[in-house]
């Protein structure tokens, strides 16, 4: 597990906060936790609204020079301290905020992510049947303009149809766009209007929490088991799909649309924009669960290695779930007779319209539509699992006493418990709008903002040579220089730019012909202020109770690392991190001790009075 040779005696464990079982379940958690319902829904969603291809080039350039730098970043951030979102900013007490900002962006986050697997969980009951309920056009919900792939006399109500094509308002829909739209939303006509509760709706979000609940009932203990199929059975599923998918008519022709670049929209800063918020959405950076998940490693663990391996595959996973998504895009179209951007829905609604359709078509269908249904309540699972553990290890690491750590269940069942009651809302008539505004505006450009102070408190605040030392003492070598520029340099140049030119082009949402009303724009504004506010207001708290008589002594000692920063262990605290008599080989001023075997003699004579990681992790290891 990557140990230095000569550290064969130490256990490399926190027996008191606990560690993955083995690697395989850190790596296939965190490739469960980046590879979610948003490469199924949302990457070819934004693909499909920003020029096919052309939204490739951005999205690879975002990739290579932000989403693996930044990936690799929290990681071994993480890793290093052994602590959550909140407990590694000892490297920067001011910053705290940002720990805070992570919080409330994995809670909106959370909260409408559960209402889609709930949908998700209502499709895979409602799949269990003779003949799935979005196959026909004969249903109470259907209108007029229903044309389903299977329904008979299919050609004698295409000739009637063509002169209604013509006209602009009657626009032909597939049964499943109206089992969607109709039936299972019931979709309402303003987000003011919440309509009633969808009961339906509702009793399958209370399914999935307390399934997310009891994967995590033990923490990562028993999170860890649970990946081994939830991280690796989607793919089978995806390639059942792609196979049939690209034997149909017509699904060249949105595989097509997929790949030919329309250059033009590249100019168009949204189409950045979007990459880089998909880069973040989808890797997970800025949320607050890799620094999590990072942090129940042992100390020598190889994070670069991991990094790259899980942030490689989740968008090769991207790719490969929109191949999938158009091929049946095209097919539809081609029944349809409309060009493939006029199919679907967008938003989630991509996932519940085409994905239906085309199962339909599938030998023993109902079969196909509960294995899908499954996939993807497994792929929301994955990362919903992380979004909790990162609130609950938040709040643990923060409270710290022996007392928490031993009652973390009833911490768990309690974020689960306040999560669901604010998903009701989600499940009203309304309900996909007010998931729609969370989607657009609490966990998009937040997030960016977040990464992008992070980088700046790391590498200079902290100081860039300091967290290279950090890294060297803890995988054996220095980070590698492309990441060193990138960290410094350009991620951060390439966040800001992006921030600059979404608000030039800053344009309101709206859902297919539905404009949001300025109140609700407000709200959606409002919580994505929520998350970036924390930091500024931590800031000036940490700075008017820091000890100094000019503001310039109060700031240095604000962003000045705490005593308790560095490795959790007591074995691991070498080098300018061992216990000494001087108060300042104690920050982070790098100071080595004259004798570096002495200092790890006393280190281990100290140690029951030298609380490394404060009250939560002391010295538990050795005792």
């Amino acid at each position: 597990n990557g140990a230095v040779p000569g550290e064969r005696g130490k256990q490399d464990k926190s027996v008191k906060r606990g560690n993955w079982g083995n690697q395989i379940e850190f790596v296939l958690t965190s490739v469960g936790y980046a590879v979610g319902l948003g490469n199924v829904w949302r990457f070819p969603y934004l693909c499909y609204r920003n020029g096919g291809g052309a939204f490739m080039f951005p999205y690879f350039i975002m990739l290579v020079f932000c989403g693996i730098p930044l990936f690799f970043m929290e990681l071994s951030f993480g890793q290093f301290a052994s602590q959550g979102c909140l407990g590694v900013w000892r490297v920067s007490p001011m910053f705290k905020g940002v720990g805070y900002g992570m919080m409330v962006v994995s809670t909106y986050i959370g909260i409408y992510y559960n209402v889609v697997i709930c949908i998700a969980f209502y499709y895979f009951f409602v799949s269990m049947t003779r003949v799935l309920p979005w196959t026909y056009c004969s249903n109470p919900w259907n209108t007029p303009d229903c044309a389903g792939v299977l329904d008979r006399n299919l050609s004698s109500r295409a000739a009637l149809n063509l002169t209604q094509l013509l006209n602009t308002t009657q626009k032909r829909t597939s049964p499943s766009e109206e089992y969607w739209r109709r039936y299972v939303l019931d979709l309402s006509d303003d987000i003011g209007n919440l309509g009633e509760v969808r009961l339906p709706l509702l009793g399958c979000l209370g399914v999935s929490w307390v399934v997310v609940f009891l994967c995590l009932i033990k923490g990562v203990k028993s999170s860890g088991k649970v990946v081994y199929f939830t991280a690796t059975f989607p793919y089978v599923v995806l390639t059942i799909l792609f196979v049939r998918g690209i034997t149909l008519d017509g699904a060249l022709t949105g595989i097509m649309y997929y790949l030919t670049p329309q250059w033009d929209k590249i100019l168009n800063a949204k189409v950045w924009g979007d990459a880089a918020s998909q880069i973040f959405y989808s890797l997970g950076c800025a949320w607050g669960g890799l620094i999590t998940m990072a942090s129940y490693n042992k100390f020598h663990n190889n994070c670069y290695r991991d990094s790259i391996i899980i942030s490689i595959t989740n968008c090769a996973t991207s790719v490969y779930a929109g191949f999938v998504i158009f091929s049946i895009l095209g097919f539809m179209a081609n029944h349809l007779g409309v060009d493939v951007s006029k199919v679907a829905d967008h938003g989630p609604g991509l996932a519940f319209v085409a994905y239906p359709e085309a199962l339909t078509l599938l030998p023993i269908s109902p079969l196909w539509s509960i294995l899908f249904f499954f996939m993807l309540i497994l792929l929301g699972l994955g990362t919903q699992f992380c979004l909790l553990e990162t609130l609950v290890t938040a709040i643990v690491d923060e409270v710290g006493n022996e007392w928490i750590i031993r009652r973390k269940t009833f911490v768990t069942l309690g974020v689960a418990v306040v999560g669901f009651l604010l998903g009701v809302p989600l499940t009203t008539q309304a309900g996909i709008y007010w998931l729609l505004l969370m989607d657009n505006y609490a966990a998009s450009f937040s997030l960016v903002i977040i990464s992008c102070i992070m980088c700046v408190a790391i590498m200079y605040i902290y100081g860039h040579r300091n967290y290279f030392k950090d890294i060297e003492m803890m995988l054996g070598f220095p980070p590698p220089l492309f990441f060193q520029i990138c960290w410094r340099f350009i991620s951060p140049a390439i966040i800001f730019f992006i921030l600059v030119f979404t608000v030039i082009q800053y344009r309101p949402i709206s859902y297919n012909e539905y404009v949001y009303p300025t109140w609700a724009i407000s709200i959606g504004f409002l919580m994505a202020l929520s998350s970036v506010i924390c930091i500024p207001i931590y800031a000036i708290y940490k700075v008017c109770r820091s000890e100094g008589d000019t503001l310039l002594e109060r700031l240095k000692n604000a962003t000045k690392a705490s005593k308790d920063w560095g490795p959790a262990l007591a074995e691991h605290r070498s080098g300018r991190y061992a216990p000494a008599f001087s108060p300042s080989t104690e920050s982070h001023l790098e100071v080595q001790p004259l004798q570096p075997e002495k200092g790890q003699s006393e280190a281990a004579a100290a140690s029951p009075m030298q609380g490394s990681n404060g009250s939560a992790h002391s010295q538990d290891s050795r005792l």
